[in-house]
């Protein structure tokens, strides 16, 4: 008997995120080539507000896999991990060498209520598939409202400052990192992380997620509540 309360059918259906247009760095998905420049990127890109190097991602937020991802986090399914590090290990980049991989911690107090960091099983899992270590070098120290109750506005400014490197980090000085979570949303959150690890002498950063918000699908509209559990990241 299967440990995955899932079938197999359902767990094979996530489908790559496709797009005509991408932004070279982040690869936000565009209907159309006018946000990115001659170079392939986007505004926010440009702008350098996004702090991380690249980002990689491997469905859209949406349908089974967001699904899949609540049931991992919120109903905590925990061997739900391994399926969904076969997705991220689909998405991650064959051109590039990491150094380490970093997961985007949670504070202590969320942690404690859910029981684990979905991020950190995923890092330990794309671990035993590359042989990367892990290196939990990132803290939260400041416990920041969801992401998902807040205006796009206010989401960068809800954890500009929310993340610090530890003492370990002299580790990473000069090295490339992939950050790793489960979704990401705005890119506020991964950028909060890629600017503490830059400041602390990390050369290189990217993200690797295993779904991304398709802003060509809710732009202007938030996320509706998901129809299995509930909630939303």
């Amino acid at each position: 008997m299967s440990r995955i309360p899932v079938c197999r059918a359902c767990l094979a259906l996530p489908e790559p995120l496709s797009a005509e247009f991408f932004c070279v760095s982040c690869r936000t998905p565009f209907h159309n080539g006018f946000p990115l420049d001659r170079e392939g990127r986007c505004a926010v890109c440009r702008s350098g507000l996004r702090g991380f190097d690249a980002a990689y991602s491997f469905g859209a937020y949406e349908g089974v896999l967001r699904e899949l991802i609540h049931l991992y986090k919120y109903s905590r399914i925990r061997t739900l991990a391994r399926p969904l590090a076969g997705l991220l290990a689909a998405a991650l980049p064959r051109d590039e060498r990491f150094d380490a991989l970093v997961p985007v911690p949670l504070h202590w107090r969320r942690q404690w209520q859910r029981g684990f960091n979905q991020s950190e099983l995923l890092a330990r899992e794309i671990r035993r598939r590359t042989g990367i270590p892990v290196i939990r070098v990132l803290k939260r120290v400041r416990s920041t409202p969801s992401q998902a109750s807040l205006a796009q506005s206010r989401r960068r400014s809800n954890v500009a400052t929310a993340f610090q490197c530890r003492r370990i980090v002299w580790r990473l000085h000069g090295k490339r990192v992939l950050l790793i979570d489960d979704v990401m949303t705005t890119g506020s959150t991964a950028a909060s992380c890629a600017f503490a690890l830059k400041r602390a002498g990390v050369a290189r950063v990217a993200i690797l997620t295993v779904a991304r918000a398709d802003r060509r699908m809710d732009a202007g509209h938030p996320v509706a509540a998901d129809s299995m559990v509930g909630g939303s990241v």
